[in-house]
């Protein structure tokens, strides 16, 4: 199962151009105010974190995510890198564009998550519910990034 949310934003960066460019090269900082992600681990090479989903009757599902960061002349990109071995994960892509005093963001999620079988009714109201547990996730999560980037700015 795959699950996709998307957010694009611009937002006020309190600083020059070449301040702006350098926050946003580097994700320990300008992430550094995003609740959501848990143990992260960021650097000049990528991130690293996990998500966490709330599915009824289950609890929390781990949603572990890797991206490569990749420096531009104009900002940075995250490349999802595939996590081998994982039944479920997010694959995070993301553009940054540093434009004079304003930040330019676009992201998106795919949640994959790997369910058994639903041949049967019981099955089926299984994936319905993990998906639409998911589905509100990352329509969440993608609305507070904006939120959560803003933070990073202030500390």
């Amino acid at each position: 199962m795959q699950i996709e949310a998307s957010q694009a934003f611009t937002l006020p960066f309190p600083g020059s151009h070449e301040e702006a460019l350098a926050f946003m090269q580097d994700p320990a900082r300008s992430l550094s105010g995003v609740t959501f992600l848990r143990d992260l681990q960021a650097d000049a090479e990528g991130i690293r974190a996990v998500l966490l989903v709330n599915v009824p009757l289950l609890g929390e599902i781990d949603l572990p995510l890797s991206s490569r960061l990749v420096k531009t002349p104009r900002g940075a990109r995250l490349e999802a890198q595939s996590l081998d071995g994982e039944r479920a994960w997010i694959e995070l892509n993301g553009e940054g564009m540093a434009a004079e005093s304003e930040l330019h963001y676009a992201f998106r999620f795919i949640a994959h998550i790997e369910l058994p079988s639903a041949e049967k009714w019981g099955g089926a109201a299984f994936e319905k519910m993990v998906r639409a547990a998911a589905e509100r996730t990352l329509t969440r999560l993608a609305r507070e990034l904006p939120e959560g980037i803003t933070r990073s700015m202030a500390g």
